[in-house]
């Protein structure tokens, strides 16, 4: 037994905690969870938890369907809204099939193979997003246009946007379960808010995002609100994006730097970013998985709709923040097509993997000519995605499969969608 998995067990005797609660994500991106005994944590540890796979997502066929869920000991941390007496903890599982191979349809089994080419090429993949999301004062009934909490603009600080004291719950429970946050203030459109998470490499960053999402909606209900993470929930104002800052490391010297490059950006940030941009239409259906996922690229507020790079143009797809001086370590690059509702395992999975094609290819970065269009709805982003060999490598054959069935079913179903804007258009006049 490893040293990590006796602290596990240790401090769930010494806390008295009762219940632990093992978390994984479907091929959508759903959290998914199971509750043990302490009792059974050590099997877990050495056998894992036997479920049914054919009921989860994406998962299995009926006839494959026993998978065990692995807790990773590394990921364990108290649940800070649970401090009754009675406590609860989680941590982050890995599937495997019976045999104890890894389970092809596992997301974070995806993204872990990505940085074990990633290492296998000399680097350690760092990520920081910014997430943002609404808050609504209810959760919105159907058909009718969601309410959101304040009226407040981008950075405001007012008495009347009820933001200050959310954000401020909401990262006491992130930095209790060892989520780090970076930055938070209130976003441009009305009930908008953001909060940036730290550096961290890119399989926690993932953790993090599955955890943070669950954490926004808890402390929002405790509050009496509703939280959401819809790319694009109002017409008239931005929808919610997860710009992702990333970086390659070669143990711990920065690959992204060269101090006598423009932009002090190095030939292997250059081939990073250009394989991102040659291989962006690619995955785009994965970092924006929605229908309305769409809304928010086409619906500018400087979400990002033209396959290009740049300095300081925050309508870019990537952009190169201000290098800092004499902190080479902060040189990066900003993704920012990805929005807070994907599945951020497979999301940073293909991101990765295009900018690594860059640097294997040595992909020259050329000047942006701002002609290349993003794809500019889910059926264009998947009929892209189908004939790319990267994202099917990346993914696995199960992935994908799995997810191209399932966003062409989501299409079809939206296609046959009578809206309000044709009732409210061609009922009166036709």
């Amino acid at each position: 037994m490893s040293k990590q998995q006796e602290f596990v067990l240790r401090t769930v005797e010494e806390r008295d905690i009762r219940f632990i609660r093992l978390w994984f994500t479907d091929i959508v991106g759903t959290l998914k969870s199971v509750a043990i005994a302490p009792a059974e944590l050590e099997n877990a540890f050495e056998e894992g938890i036997g479920f049914d796979g054919s009921a989860i997502e994406g998962f299995a066929r009926e006839l494959e369907s026993d998978m065990l869920a692995k807790p990773d000991p590394a990921t364990f941390t108290i649940l800070p809204w649970r401090a009754e007496a009675q406590g609860a903890a989680r941590m982050f599982c890995d599937i495997t099939l019976p045999n104890g191979q890894p389970s092809p349809a596992d997301p974070r089994n995806v993204l872990r193979r990505i940085l074990e080419k990633a290492a296998g090429m000399g680097y350690t993949c760092y990520t920081h997003p910014e997430i943002e999301f609404f808050l609504f004062k209810s959760q919105p009934e159907k058909g009718v246009a969601p309410v959101p909490v304040d009226q407040g603009g981008y950075f405001d600080h007012t008495p009347a946007v009820v933001g200050h004291d959310f954000r401020r719950q909401a990262i006491t429970l992130l930095e209790a379960m060892g989520v780090s946050v970076e930055f938070s203030h209130h976003e441009g459109a009305p009930g908008q808010q953001e909060i940036d998470l730290r550096y961290a490499d890119a399989l926690s960053t993932a953790d993090n995002i599955m955890t943070f999402r669950h954490v926004i909606k808890e402390v929002a209900l405790n509050q009496g609100f509703y939280a959401s993470f819809m790319p694009k929930p109002f017409t008239d104002h931005p929808g919610s994006g997860m710009h992702t800052h990333l970086s390659l490391f070669e143990g711990e010297k920065n690959a992204f730097f060269d101090a006598s490059a423009e932009l002090n950006l190095s030939k292997v940030g250059r081939q990073f970013i250009a394989g991102i941009l040659k291989h962006a239409a690619e995955i785009t259906a994965v970092t924006n998985q929605w229908v309305n996922s769409y809304k928010r690229l086409q619906g500018g507020g400087e979400a990002p709709s033209i396959i290009n790079w740049g300095h300081n143009d925050r309508g870019a797809l990537v952009r190169i923040p201000m290098y800092k001086p004499q902190k080479e370590n902060s040189t990066r690059i900003e993704f920012r097509s990805p929005d807070s509702a994907c599945n951020p395992y497979l999301a940073y999975a293909v991101t990765l993997a295009a900018g690594l094609k860059g640097i294997e290819n040595q992909y020259t970065l050329e000047p942006s000519n701002n002609s290349e269009l993003l794809p500019s709805n889910l059926e264009e982003a998947i009929n892209v995605m189908e004939k790319s060999e990267l994202v099917r490598q990346t993914l696995g054959e199960h992935v994908f499969e799995y997810f191209l069935r399932n966003k062409r079913a989501e299409w079809q179903d939206y296609r046959r969608q009578v809206s309000a804007y044709e009732l409210d258009r061609y009922l009166p006049v036709l």
